[in-house]
């Protein structure tokens, strides 16, 4: 196998283990927050309403305008690095290169 191949692997890897531990760390936050929410509402089961503004957007509303908003930006981003890469190609010359072998 190749050091690419190794090195792709080994990136991927690493990626996949953050991405792990990220949802993790998620899935426990969220049963912690529902876990106070459930405490909140036996405790205080008669809260009054909160007067919000009817014209306002949802929380729901803002968090998937950001997130759709911060995939744009994203996209963005690599087609703008995919473009530079282009726009390099064949400036640096290059020569193909075993890794040695361990012994």
């Amino acid at each position: 196998m190749s050091a690419k191949n190794n090195t792709l692997e080994y990136a991927v890897a690493a990626q996949e283990r953050t991405l792990d531990a990220l949802r993790q760390s998620q899935a426990a936050a969220i049963e912690s927050v529902e876990n106070w929410a459930k405490a909140v509402d036996n405790a205080v089961p008669d809260r009054p309403a909160v007067p919000v503004l009817s014209n306002l957007p949802t929380a729901q509303e803002l968090v998937k305008n950001s997130f759709d908003f911060a995939e744009q930006v994203l996209s963005s981003q690599r087609s703008f690095a995919e473009d530079l890469l282009k726009a390099t190609t064949g400036l640096v010359k290059t020569t193909p290169v075993e890794t040695p072998s361990a012994k």
